[in-house]
C-alpha cells in the first residue's frame, strides 16, 4: 500500500498527524509493506528566510487574543502524542529548503531516512527553536537522520531539488489539497487533518480491504476535515 502524506514543517497539526499514523501503523498487521511519503506543502511562501518569532506572526494572523487558547490546545494534544510543543522559542521562517533536504533524502536514501528526518525538523522548529532554513543547522539534521554530510553540503549550496520540490508543491495544489496533513492512501483516497489513531488503523484496513476487493470506495470521497493547517 502506498501513502503520501502532504504536510509542512511549519504546521504543529502536522507534528500530531505524524505521531498518530505512526501509532496506526505499529498496529496494523502488514505495516512493512506500507510505502510512507513525505509530500512537500507550504503554508505559507510568503515567509521569510531569516527567522523571527513565530508567536509574533501567529499574533498578526489570528490575533493576540486568541493565541493563548490556540497555543494551549495544541499544548495538551501535543503531550498526549509525546510532543513537546514551545511556541515561545519557535522561529518563523520559510520552509522550502527543508523541503529540499527532505526530497533529497527520498530520493537518495530512501523512505526511512525521510521519515527520520521529517521527525527530526518538526522537533527542531517546535520544539528546540531552531532555524530550519540555515543550511549548517539543516547540514546536522540530515546527518543525524542518515544522510551523507558531503552530500548534503554539496547540495545545499547548490539549486538542485528546488524545481522538484516546487513541482510537487503545485500538483498537490491541483489535486485539490488545502490544508495540511493530508493522506492519500493508494493515490484515491484522501483524509485530512490529524485523525485519531484509531481513526487511521480503521482507514488503513479500509483501503487494504477495498484494495483487495478492487472494490469502489464507501462513501463520497470527501476528505476529513479537523486537525489540519489550512492555507
Amino acid at each position: 500500500m502506498k501513502v503520501e502524506i502532504y504536510s509542512d514543517i511549519a504546521c504543529p497539526w502536522c507534528y500530531v498527524g505524524k505521531r498518530r499514523f505512526e501509532r496506526a501503523l505499529a498496529a496494523f498487521p502488514g505495516a512493512e509493506d506500507i510505502q510512507v511519503t513525505y509530500r512537500p506543502y507550504e503554508l505559507d511562501p510568503t515567509t521569510p528566510a531569516e527567522p523571527a518569532p513565530l508567536r509574533e506572526r501567529l499574533a498578526a494572523k489570528f490575533g493576540a487574543a486568541n493565541l493563548d487558547g490556540m497555543n494551549a490546545r495544541l499544548a495538551d494534544v501535543g503531550a498526549g502524542e509525546g510532543i513537546t510543543f514551545d511556541f515561545t522559542r519557535a522561529l518563523a521562517v520559510n520552509t522550502l529548503t527543508a523541503h529540499r533536504v527532505l526530497w533529497l533524502a527520498l530520493t537518495e536514501f530512501g523512505p526511512t531516512a525521510q521519515a527520520a528526518l521529517k521527525d527530526r525538523l518538526l522537533a527542531a522548529y517546535f520544539t528546540e527553536g531552531e532555524n530550519v532554513a540555515d543550511h549548517d543547522r539543516l547540514t546536522e539534521f540530515a546527518v543525524e537522520a542518515g544522510l551523507d554530510r558531503d552530500r548534503v553540503v554539496a547540495f545545499l549550496a547548490s539549486d538542485e531539488g528546488t524545481d522538484e520540490v516546487r513541482r510537487e508543491i503545485a500538483e498537490a495544489q491541483e489535486m485539490g489539497v488545502t490544508a495540511v496533513p493530508t493522506f492519500v492512501f493508494e493515490g484515491k483516497w484522501a483524509v485530512q487533518g490529524a485523525q485519531e489513531a484509531s481513526t487511521f488503523l480503521q482507514v488503513l484496513e479500509q483501503v487494504r480491504d477495498q484494495s483487495a476487493e478492487s472494490a469502489a470506495p464507501a462513501g463520497d470521497g470527501d476528505a476529513c476535515a479537523d486537525g489540519s493547517c489550512a492555507v
